[in-house]
Order: C-alpha cells, then structure tokens, then sequence
C-alpha cells in the first residue's frame, strides 16, 4: 500500500515502515558518531520505549555501550490492509539494527501498568539477563487503569485555582491564537497525580526487587520537565506539577529502597522536544518554535538522542551532578537566562503575521512528521510498502 500522513489535531493516525526506520537510524548514526561511553549500564530495562526520550534511551545504552535492553511499550501493531503506530515501526527498526550487532533486544506490548506486564518482565529478565543495573521510567499516558482495583483514571492539563489564558499555536492553521483553561477541581487534580506521579514507577521498583533482578548498583531514573514560567500556570503550578512534585517524593523513597545496596533513583529534567506527548500540551508548540530558533542560532540545539546521550555519558558513568533539589538537569541549555531572556521578548511580539519570522514553526511541523516516519530523507513516499514488520515480543 501507499501510506500517506493523515493529521488529526494533535496526532498523525498514520505511519510510515521505512519513514520509521530511517529516523532511528538517523538516531543511531548520530550515537555512533560519538565516543563510546565508558562504564555504560549494560542491561537495561526501558518502561515506554518505542518514541521520544523512551526510544533514544533504548537507543543511546545499546550503541554507545553494548547493551542489552528489554523496551516495554503498548503500540498498535500493523496487518496487511493498515499500517502499525509510529511506536511500533521504531521498535522493529532497532530491535533489527541492535541483533545485527549481537546485541539481546527483545519487546513486551502491554498496558506498563498492569502486574501481568511487570511479572511478565520480571520473567524475561531472569531467563535473558539475569539482573538489569538501569532502569528507565518513560511512560506518558492519558489515562491508566489502577491494577490493585481497576478504576480508571484521566489525566488533564488544567491550572489550579485561576483560569489560564495565554497565547497558543493553532498547528493546523499555522495561526497565533489564545487559550483559555478553566481551573481543575480537586478530582482532576487527583486523577491527574494517580496518572502522571510516581505511584506505577515504585510498583515497577517494587515488583523488579522482589523479583530478585535489579542489580545492587542499579540506576533508575523517570524523567520530567519544569519549562518557563510562561507556561507554570497550566504546568508547573497546575494538575502537571502536582503530578511532578508526586513523583519527585516517590523518587525520594525508592532511593532510601535501593541505596543499602548501592543503588540509585534520580529524576532527570529534559529539555523541550517535539514529541507526541509535548504536542497536545496547549502553548508548548508555540513555545517551542520560539525556543528552537533561537538555541539552534546559539548551537546547543537538542533533540531527544543527543539530550539522552548526554545524561548517560555525564551523569551515569560516575557522580551526577545534581541540582539543589536532587535533580538531573539537561535542561541546563534550554533555562540559560540569555536563551529565556530572548524567548520572553520574542513571545511578547508573536502573532500569526510574524510566526515564521520569529520563530522556528516551520521546523516544529518537520520534526512533528518525523515522529510518524514521514519527511525522512532517501525514502519514497510515493512507492508501495508493506506495512508488516515484526518485533520479538515476549509473551
């Protein structure tokens, strides 16, 4: 068949095969381009592995350090009259580059919150690596279903006590345009922490340690993001930051658990990216073109690959270096005063006749069709595919 991109507000229902797999090769050319990574973690267990900050934290341990990794993700698989999700192409693209290099790399599709998903990993662990040393929390979900008493519940991205008003980008439009977000009530609140905080990252720790294969030394890290002020209302002050100051106490707990043993539990803030997650999150894709421009001008530009191969050369071969609050920063870039300074007085001026002008857009739009395999170079979109690819599922 011949698969085309079909945008749906904040999301592309479809994906492209070999669009797919040039983009994790992209990534993988890059890991390969910079030194090896010295004491890198060897058996890694990636809980939301198939896109974004997941994938290259999948991608950066096995080819900068020959490791062994068991992604965890729930993705849509293909048949051969509709194509796979974007999450699933990414998947088969590395676990097929990484055994070409001798390297175990094998996949678990299924709800990560789920027991029967963790204590299908902890089998795989004991049977293929034995004990894994780096743990990497990635999941991002709208919703979860609690496995202790099957209540599900949503997530929103809602201020907390005041309505929020602020400028936006109407990506289909390309139009500058206010939003404005009613204040949560104290259920949302709620569901959003039950969803976004930290309570499954600890049933993961829990559930890996009682199973006997973490490894004494090792290293779990979930990631976050803080962001500018400009966004705190609706983020950092809102249902999101309550879900981040949740995980943050969990990350606090699982350390005093594994420490005895010489482990380690960190939380790393990464930098703003296009994601699929960052896309449907009102003002950031606005925010982004803005910032893009003006740190692709400074040179210290990233994208998920290079931000990930930073934190495992930097901060997992040896001490991290932490901030006040305990924290991992590679957003250190993106919060420069001089980088946020700038993005301040451009966002003040931003309307929809200056859009391209002052900001990067036109980047965002190219690197959110990347994430569904589409705008790759060398591939022919115009060509018919086979939608099939197969990934080694443990079941």
């Amino acid at each position: 068949m011949i698969i085309s991109p079909k945008i749906r507000g904040f999301i592309c229902t479809t994906a492209h095969p070999e669009g797919c797999e040039a983009h994790v090769r992209d990534q993988i050319d890059y890991v390969r381009s910079q030194p090896p990574i010295e004491n890198c973690p060897k058996k890694v267990l990636i809980i939301g592995s198939s896109t974004g900050y997941g994938l290259a934290s999948r991608i950066v341990p096995a080819f900068a350090g020959e490791a062994d990794t068991l992604g965890v993700f729930f993705e849509r698989p293909p048949s051969e009259s509709k194509p796979a999700s974007a999450g699933w192409y990414n998947s088969a693209a590395f676990e097929s580059a990484a055994k070409a290099e001798g390297l175990y790399a094998r996949s678990i599709n299924g709800d990560a919150y789920s027991d029967e998903i963790k204590n299908l990993a902890v089998k795989e662990i004991k049977a293929s690596m034995g004990q894994v040393d780096c743990v990497v929390f990635s999941l991002a979900s709208p919703r979860r279903v609690d496995p202790e008493n099957g209540q599900v519940y949503k997530s929103c991205l809602k201020p907390i006590g005041t309505t929020y008003s602020q400028k936006t980008v109407n990506t289909d439009k390309a139009e500058v345009e206010e939003i404005v977000i009613e204040s949560a009530t104290e259920d949302e609140i709620t569901q959003t922490v039950k969803v976004m905080g930290g309570e499954d990252w600890e049933r993961w720790i829990d559930a890996l340690s009682s199973g006997g294969v973490l490894a004494p030394s090792v290293i779990t890290v979930a990631y976050s993001y803080i962001g500018p002020e400009l966004t705190w209302s609706v983020y950092k002050d809102g249902t999101i930051g309550q879900a981040k100051i949740h995980l943050q106490e969990t990350c606090e707990r699982i350390h005093e658990k594994i420490s005895p043993s010489g482990g380690r539990a960190y939380i790393s803030v990464n930098k703003a990216v296009v994601t699929q997650a960052s896309s449907a999150i009102p003002v950031v894709p606005l925010y982004i073109s803005v910032l893009f421009k003006k740190m692709k001008e400074e040179g210290v530009h990233e994208d998920c690959i290079e931000q990930i191969r930073r934190l495992f050369g930097d901060h997992f071969t040896g001490v991290p270096s932490l901030d006040g609050s305990g924290r991992i920063r590679i957003d250190d870039w993106e919060m420069r005063d001089d980088i946020q300074e700038h993005v301040a007085e451009v966002w003040a001026q931003i309307s929809t006749d200056n859009l391209k002008e002052l900001s990067d857009f036109s980047s965002y739009q190219k690197d959110f069709m990347k994430l569904f395999g589409f705008g790759l170079e060398g591939v022919d979109y115009g060509a018919d595919t086979d939608p099939v690819r197969s990934i080694d599922l443990v079941e």
